[in-house]
């Protein structure tokens, strides 16, 4: 996952944790605006977590959270 797709991730969890509490759950989708302007930064969203971790569709944000900050 490219860097700016990982800072960026990291802020939503960040944001959501912060709203919500430590037990939130979030999907990729969280990480784009409602409409689907950048195919390609969502199709590489969707493998790292589909694919490369086989995540269920939600997940909790702190955990996806550590995940990201891991592969810092």
């Amino acid at each position: 996952m490219r860097s700016s797709l990982r800072q960026k991730a990291i802020g939503v969890c960040d944001a959501r944790i912060a709203q919500k509490g430590d037990g939130v759950g979030l999907s990729f989708y969280a990480f784009f605006a409602n409409r689907n302007d950048d195919p390609e930064l969502l199709m590489e969203a969707a493998t790292w977590w589909i694919k490369t971790h086989k995540l269920d569709h939600f997940e909790k944000a702190a955990e996806i959270r550590q995940m990201l900050l891991d592969q810092l």
